[in-house]
């Protein structure tokens, strides 16, 4: 039986912890999160080659990584994003195929915001774009990350856009206020399975 690998993905601050929370909590789904693949791919050598690149202005008073520092440099500049992609992704794919291999043949959930942009569409056999209103998800970023309101469009604006995802997408889950309107889409999007498992 092949395993069902149900991607995850969608702009900043769409609801996507939510849609993965509940799969984990209500129906027991192990979540793979790249977020966190991410923040342990910054140790050690590559740690270092961002040292190397920016320097102390990347630091706390500590001397430690300050994420919000080195997020200020890449989202301002395509050059300095695309730099760290390619040094973070390569390990964030080794980690997801890695786990989900080791809990094969269960049904495991990836939650990759930058599913398309990192082209790892094919470590997963179905993807779900969690998407919401663009006022709204403006809104969540500015309060979730205490952002200006400019440093929310250009988080934003880094990414596809939602329209593209959804185009694109096996499953479109939009996420209004309503909870409960939200879960049900969740539901029916997991016992509609889109694999030809």
């Amino acid at each position: 039986m092949k395993q069902r690998i149900i991607g995850i993905t969608g702009g900043i601050a769409t609801g996507k912890t939510m849609v993965s929370d509940y799969l984990h909590h209500t129906y027991g789904l192990p979540i793979l999160d790249a977020d966190l693949y991410a923040r342990e791919a910054l140790t050690s050598d590559r740690l270092l080659k961002v040292k190397d690149r920016y320097g102390k202005i990347i630091l706390d008073e500590q001397g430690n990584l300050d994420r919000r520092k080195l997020g200020a440099i890449v989202f301002e500049s395509d050059c300095d994003r695309k730099w760290l992609e390619t040094l973070i992704h390569p390990y964030v794919q080794e980690c997801l195929v890695s786990e989900a291999t080791r809990l094969a043949p269960s049904t495991v959930v990836m939650v990759i915001p930058l599913l398309f942009e990192a082209k790892m569409e094919n470590l997963v056999t179905e993807v779900w774009a969690i998407a919401c209103d663009s006022q709204q998800q403006m809104q969540r970023l500015i309060n979730r990350n205490h952002l200006s309101k400019n440093e929310a469009i250009q988080r934003i604006s880094s990414q596809m856009s939602q329209s593209e995802k959804i185009e694109i997408a096996d499953v479109v889950i939009i996420n209004s206020d309503n909870t409960e309107e939200l879960f049900f889409q969740v539901d029916k999007a997991l016992l509609n399975c889109t694999t030809n498992a």
